[in-house]
């Protein structure tokens, strides 16, 4: 490629495109309309307001074939583990809590029941969850468990030949507005899985709202008081922890990706503002100190994306070991929120205005550091890869 005069991205610096089948970049370009059509008009708002219309997205994102996208049958697109990433990353470009939608709906309750349920189970729900006429939810994390779910206080008793459940479930994205959720529990025989239609007696979510983070997300508590189940609700093929952290794998694999749509946004914000903001009488990317920023956030930005591209290869071709994940999710969000809080300095007092998006990428990074495993539980995966020595306790 022979370099280009002028002004560049940090996606044409790295030639990123090169890259990519001409499907991937069909793919990343109705993601990226959809995004600027449905998202960054009003996202601000829901941002200001706490409030998202989780439900008519969902339709939206599933007339264009995003809900549960790598999946096969059943409705749902069958796209490449890649293509798959490059719509989360357009996704969180336009904010945190709105991929946070499409990647619990796809990556966590439908891959949940498209992995480990029952025929029955994947009939009943699936279709619906791709169309975005059913939404689902995953009730893994309890108020007192977050990263060690083995130690969940949520039960699951035989009684009969039903199951009750009780338990109750903690920041759960889309759980106030779920029809369907998948509900891990301890049973006799170990911790197991169960489609919870959220209309049964004895189920309850209650939305969180105080947040200073991904307001733009439906988030929940989920309680279950006696809910009475059949024994056709539990997910035939997971047993023990690895069924929900083999969701959570999913999920993780989206992050690696979508943390950078969040800090390529901020990056493109103040790349636009540093070539038009004006001190001491010239754009103040003229600047070495600001240029200096700029080159190493497009470093960062530069190497997550590399990363990202590769694992998303690994992940087609013979598939991706949990640690490789954690390469990239603790890699990826860790440099996406620097780059953020970069940003800001360089917009200045402009950049904790809603009128930029650079403060709410920051804030909602701040809860993509945490969830779905801290940084510091994946340093220890990474750690324990290494050494082959678990430092868990």
């Amino acid at each position: 490629m022979s370099p280009k005069r002028g002004a560049q991205t940090p996606d044409e610096l790295f030639d990123i495109d090169s890259l990519l089948s001409e499907d991937e970049k069909s793919i990343r370009a109705t993601v990226r309309q959809v995004v600027d059509e449905h998202v960054r008009p009003h996202v601000a708002q829901w941002y200001e307001t706490g409030e998202l219309p989780a439900r008519e997205l969902a339709r939206t994102f599933g007339s264009v074939g995003l809900l549960g996208m790598h999946l096969d049958g059943y409705g749902c697109a069958g796209t490449s583990a890649t293509a798959y990433g490059l719509a989360c990353l357009e996704l969180e470009a336009g904010d945190s809590g709105v991929r946070s939608l499409v990647s619990v709906q796809g990556s966590l309750a439908m891959y949940a029941i498209h992995a480990y349920g029952s025929e029955e189970q994947r009939q009943q729900w699936l279709p619906r969850m791709a169309t975005g006429e059913a939404i689902g939810c995953f009730g893994l994390t309890e108020p007192d468990h977050g990263s060690d779910p083995g130690s969940m206080r949520t039960t699951a008793k035989r009684d009969g030949d039903d199951w009750v459940l009780h338990g109750t479930k903690m920041w759960i994205t889309n759980g106030s507005i779920a029809d369907v959720a998948v509900v891990w529990a301890r049973t006799e025989g170990g911790i197991r899985g169960f489609v919870v239609p959220t209309d049964s007696n004895g189920f309850s979510a209650n939305e969180i709202r105080s947040k200073m983070s991904l307001r733009a997300s439906v988030t929940a508590e989920l309680v279950l008081d006696g809910v009475r189940l059949p024994s056709s609700a539990m997910l035939p093929n997971a047993r023990g922890l690895s069924g929900p952290l083999g969701c959570l794998s999913e999920a993780r694999f989206g992050i690696v990706f979508g943390a950078l749509g969040a800090a390529r946004d901020s990056l493109l914000t103040a790349l636009e503002y540093a070539r038009t903001r004006e001190q001491f009488d010239r754009p103040i990317g003229g600047f070495q100190l600001t240029q200096a920023k700029l080159a190493d956030m497009t470093l960062e930005y530069g190497k997550g994306l590399l990363l990202a591209l590769h694992l998303g290869r690994l992940k087609d071709s013979k598939g991706l070991a949990p640690q490789q994940v954690s390469l990239g999710k603790l890699n990826n969000v860790r440099e996406a929120i620097a780059i953020a809080r970069e940003c800001r300095t360089i917009l200045g007092a402009n950049g904790i205005s809603s009128e930029y998006p650079v403060m709410r990428h920051a804030n909602n990074l701040e809860s993509v550091l945490t969830y779905e495993g801290t940084s510091e539980m994946h340093t220890l995966v990474i750690g324990e890869a290494l050494t082959g020595q678990s430092a868990f306790r």
